[in-house]
């Protein structure tokens, strides 16, 4: 004998797809997701260009998932300031920490380089620069965003005056 779909049934199923569905497409909640599990900040020292020598912040994280699931879709973004010009941006980074090709496991790490755009340009030394009397310390927030999320920010601080990371090689287990 056919089965025979009635109006109520088809409405029933309908509204509960459609409550399905709507569950799963909220966004995700980056804090739920991920956690820094170590934070750096110094300068970095990129190629000089004749006798002019380039200097630039960083932020290096250690990012862990903590959830049950891969996370397959995480950009990360900072914004860097110089100090007493916290209203203007000075320069930004961007990178992809995860995707469908290169997920973060479940309570897996992931080391995440932030290299400002913003950079100082001498002709003096590397170490002169950091001393000079025009030279602005920097700050930096950094962003996360998991899959369809807004961006939400997990950290501000100030940029270390130093040049080149502690850390030789990253624990990322």
């Amino acid at each position: 004998m056919p089965h025979r779909t009635t109006a109520r049934q088809l409405v029933l199923g309908t509204g509960l797809s459609a409550a399905l569905l709507a569950a799963g497409c909220t966004a995700p909640d980056p804090k739920a997701e991920l956690e820094i599990a170590e934070a750096e900040t110094y300068w970095a020292i990129e190629s000089s260009v004749g006798s002019t020598h380039y200097i630039a912040p960083v932020v290096r994280l250690l990012v862990r998932a903590k959830g049950r699931e891969p996370l397959r879709s995480v950009q990360a973004t900072a914004v860097f300031r110089q100090k007493g010009d916290e209203n203007q941006t000075w320069g930004t980074a961007w990178f992809q920490v995860a995707s469908h090709n290169k997920p973060i496991s479940p309570q897996g790490a992931t080391l995440v380089l932030l290299q400002s755009d913003g950079r100082y340009h001498s002709a003096d030394s590397i170490e002169q620069m950091l001393q000079h009397a025009q030279f602005k310390d920097a700050t930096a927030e950094v962003f996360f965003r998991v899959g369809s999320s807004g961006w939400v920010s997990f950290l501000k601080t100030d940029v270390e005056r130093r040049i080149g990371s502690r850390t030789v090689a990253p624990d990322a287990r």
